[in-house]
């Protein structure tokens, strides 16, 4: 729907063009613009694709937020927008206009056209259009800026609703949705440039989800919005640029009763003091916090935690730091020491962690590998999206040990500071100081110093290989082994690259230290290594 009148338009009013209704902005400007004809609606395009910053030939008529996202449009090339009843007509009762019609055939052998009719096409469209059994709606970039009149007696049922990519931006226009849909569950906003000021909204009580990604909304709205949404179970709050969490009444965040499951994904919170203000929330088992700018966490201690309730007037009762916590995602972050690692050890019930894309999970950034990761967190059960299961998990461990042996076997109070878990790990697995000797025996010892490694070759230049296994002595270098490798495949003028294939990383570690020896890398019995060539 076009409105071809100017004076229509307001300022901030949000629109998209009239030939694609993806391409979103807002009416910044509605007036003459010097040397052209007529009127012109300035507006500022969400995703910068626009020419200009608001000014023309010298002159400014809006200031817009980037060099290039402004751009003058005559009225007729925009869409003010469409209610939500209208969306859901377009949306589920539109019927094939007669060019998708012809389109719709298959060439004979004969080479003609055999239309073809979509198996239960007229049973679908006849469902959807029976509003009243919809329980679930799609209406991504469709120009809803309206909730409309009377969307409760057409959609009785409706429980999950999706209006990602629309002109919403008024809370007062989501409070009227939520309060003429009792049953609504489950709301996504997303990509709707949302409002500063969160006004009139009404107790949204059936609410569980709400999906506000890419919004621009920030931690003071959250807070007042968390008064409208006692039920709420699950937020999302990716790509909103939050650097704060700014709780309104208290150093910590309050309330969220029911909240499980918080998405902080793609924001700015750098400082993992701001993270912490989360810790009270008993109901949060799930924070998502990947593509955000930390370079350390750690678990508070009691003075921590006594100094931030302390501070509030209320005297609330303090509980366990992220009590039921047991799911944190942290990949693409900036952490980088061990001690971050290690103290994820101390949340309570926490099993399910990702630190992929961070220095400290990086050996090619100085890094320590998966197994080591495993080895130094005692309960986790997932890392990085992988199963870990208990063979891994022992593998690791003893693997793990045996590395720090031999690198601190003289210097025990070095180990007992770097490594926390060292000696429980060690007594647990019945692991001797002394490095294993002739006719030694049990799983935890090497036969006579030798580890059982597997070499698989992967070059396409050396060819297929069998499989070979080989009992090497724990002192062989990774410089030796490529000779020996060398020797082993029989290679001429191929120089081999050495990979270590480790259970549940997606990638091989690169094994370039060519002094570091089999004991130093933690390789231990079964251990397949990858043979490649270095072209």
């Amino acid at each position: 729907m076009n409105d071809c009148n100017p004076e229509s338009y307001k300022l901030g009013q949000r629109v998209h063009s009239a030939n694609d209704a993806r391409r979103i902005g807002t009416v910044k400007y509605v007036g003459e613009v010097q040397g052209y004809s007529g009127t012109w609606l300035g507006v500022d395009w969400d995703y910068g694709n626009g020419k200009h910053d608001g000014s023309i030939n010298g002159v400014r008529y809006f200031q817009a937020k980037s060099l290039k996202s402004g751009s003058f449009v005559r009225v007729h090339n925009l869409s003010p927008g469409i209610s939500l009843p209208e969306a859901l007509r377009v949306r589920y009762r539109g019927e094939s206009s007669k060019e998708e019609e012809d389109e719709m055939y298959v060439l004979s052998a004969s080479n003609k056209h055999v239309s073809i009719e979509l198996v239960g096409k007229d049973k679908i469209q006849d469902k959807f259009s029976k509003f009243e059994e919809l329980t679930s709606a799609a209406l991504p970039y469709l120009g809803v800026i309206s909730p409309g009149a009377n969307i409760g007696t057409i959609v009785t049922n409706l429980k999950e609703l999706d209006l990602t990519g629309n002109l919403l931006s008024d809370w007062k226009d989501i409070g009227a949705i939520g309060e003429q849909l009792p049953a609504l569950a489950v709301l996504n906003l997303s990509n709707n440039l949302m409002s500063k000021e969160v006004t009139g909204l009404p107790q949204l009580k059936s609410i569980r989800i709400l999906v506000l990604n890419c919004t621009g909304v920030n931690w003071m709205q959250v807070e007042i919005l968390k008064h409208s949404l006692p039920a709420l179970e699950e937020l999302h709050l990716m790509g909103n640029s939050i650097s704060e969490i700014t709780p309104v009444s208290s150093p910590i965040v309050q309330g969220f009763d029911n909240l499980q499951l918080l998405n902080f994904e793609d924001n700015c919170i750098a400082e993992w003091s701001e993270i912490l203000k989360l810790c009270q929330i008993r109901s949060l088992e799930q924070l998502y916090l990947n593509k955000n700018n930390l370079n350390r966490i750690y678990y508070p201690n009691n003075d921590t935690i006594h100094e931030l309730v302390s501070t509030h007037e209320s005297h609330e009762e303090s509980y366990l730091p992220f009590q039921n916590l047991c799911c944190l995602l942290l990949g693409s972050n900036m952490i980088e020491d061990l001690a971050s690692i290690d103290s994820l050890d101390s949340f309570p019930k926490l099993m399910d962690i990702r630190l992929s894309e961070n220095p400290v999970s990086d050996p090619g950034r100085g890094g320590i590998p998966r197994f080591a990761i495993i080895a130094r967190l005692g309960k986790i059960k997932i890392l990085n999206g992988s199963e870990v299961s208990p063979r891994e998990r022992k593998e690791s461990e003893i693997r793990y040990v045996r590395l720090v042996m031999s690198k601190l076997h003289d210097n025990p109070e070095e180990i007992k500071r770097l490594h926390p878990r060292f000696g429980e790990l060690k007594e647990f697995h019945g692991i001797e100081d002394e490095r294993p000797s002739t006719g030694s025996a049990g799983d935890q010892k090497m036969s006579s110093g030798l580890i059982s490694i597997i070499l698989k070759c992967v070059a396409a230049s050396i060819g297929e290989k069998p499989l070979l296994t080989k009992k090497l002595p724990a002192s062989t270098t990774v410089g030796k082994l490529k000779i020996l490798c060398e020797s082993f495949f029989k290679l001429k003028s191929i120089k081999p690259k050495l990979f270590l294939q480790e259970e549940g990383s997606p990638l091989p570690l690169l094994l370039d230290d060519e002094m570091a020896s089999l004991m130093d890398l933690g390789i231990g019995n079964e251990s397949t290594i990858l043979v490649d060539d270095e072209r």
